[in-house]
């Protein structure tokens, strides 16, 4: 079954967690070693193959004399400052060897979410793709506070998955996969091999908890197949610490836990919106609006707007909302708060009249808006 959902995979994006490659000491390069060996493997078959790589943190803590994990934002930021180059000093030792040039491309979210900045990363990564070059990603953690204080490498991958149009996400975990329970805490735990959807008792399953080493958890990895797959990419979890479990995965074998792609992907571009883009503000709108755009695939209007939440500006993505704050979308809107205190509940014809210029009818196009975005 697993050869048939693989036939058509070309281009895999893969995520190795810190305590895949890591351990107190520091770097485990002969585990390094090993996954390299399987990504040989794997681009000798054909396979473009993409790398999200924590490990910095772990790589740099020991020249800081950090026992476990560095408990301050500075003292974690110094830490990868230091073994971002270790890191990549590993991946480029384990495969040169083998003639596999590395690039190291540092990212964090907001390079994504502004859309100029995530085409350039696009245009990088695919010609680092088409001259044969191993892309390796990692969040810019020595500058961005969010993204290291949440580990969202597991998310970044999922972003990274849908910026390379890959068709498939592979997250090399510390774990077999997807437990019906912690297996940490009961033995009788039961793997689950395959997830057909992601249902909000699957995400129940998994706990918030992460190791002493990387800072995300299951939920992070559930959370990021459910994007992948969105977009249209299968995901697997499976144990990276065990060898040839890539090569394994690939030769069609059942281990881990596989979350099959929908059936009716989200284009690109509304996948960006969903979950790329940050959103700056809300819409609160009334029950027509609301209806209009669940259930008649219309675009929002200045008419169905009743409230305002937020400062934005024109580009900007904004939640909509019922009039009770509750979230059904999110879109990319036309006109910014201030603009939109001054017109909202009007009729269309109103706008020109009101502003003295106006960008279209719509406040939100449906080409830019998705439904029921979630996180």
């Amino acid at each position: 079954m697993r050869t048939i959902l693989l036939a058509h995979v070309r281009r895999v994006v893969i995520k190795i967690g810190s305590g895949v490659i890591s351990g107190e000491e520091g770097l485990d390069l002969a585990r390094i070693d090993s996954i390299c060996r399987d990504i040989i493997d794997l681009r000798q078959r054909g396979f473009e193959v993409v790398l999200v790589s924590s490990g910095a943190v772990a790589a740099g803590k020991g020249e800081l004399g950090i026992v476990g994990r560095p408990q301050t934002i500075p003292l974690k930021q110094a830490a990868a400052a230091i073994g971002q180059s270790r890191l990549m000093r590993s991946y480029k030792d384990a495969l040169r060897p083998c003639g596999v040039t590395v690039a190291q491309v540092l990212l964090t979210r907001d390079d994504l979410a502004n859309r100029r900045r995530y085409l350039n990363a696009r245009n990088t990564l695919m010609t680092l793709l088409e001259h044969g070059v191993l892309p390796i990603i990692n969040e810019n953690d020595t500058v961005v506070v969010d993204e290291i204080r949440f580990g969202d490498n597991d998310n970044l991958s999922a972003m990274v998955t849908n910026l390379v149009e890959a068709q498939m996400l592979v997250i090399l975990s510390d774990v077999d996969g997807l437990y019906d329970s912690d297996p940490r805490h009961n033995p009788q735990a039961t793997l689950i091999t395959e997830v057909e959807r992601i249902t909000d008792e699957i995400e129940a399953m998994a706990g918030d908890e992460g190791g002493p080493l990387g800072t995300g958890g299951m939920a992070t990895k559930i959370k990021a197949a459910k994007r992948a797959t969105l977009f249209g990419a299968g995901t697997a979890i499976i144990n990276g610490r065990t060898p040839r479990n890539l090569q394994f995965l690939f030769d069609g074998h059942e281990l881990g836990t596989y979350f099959l792609p929908v059936r009716d992907p989200i284009a690109a571009r509304k996948h960006w919106i969903a979950f790329t883009k940050k959103p700056r503000g809300k819409l609160l709108l009334d029950e027509g609006a609301r209806t209009a755009i669940i259930d008649g695939g219309k675009s929002l209007l200045p008419s169905g707007i009743r409230g305002i939440d937020g400062e934005f500006d024109r580009g900007d993505a904004v939640r909509l909302c019922t009039l009770d704050g509750k979230e059904f979308a999110k879109g990319v809107t036309n006109y910014s708060s201030l603009e939109l205190q001054r017109i909202m509940g009007c009729k269309t014809k109103e706008i020109e009249t009101i502003l003295g210029y106006k960008y279209g009818d719509e406040v939100v196009h449906r080409d830019n808006l998705v439904v029921d975005a979630g996180g």
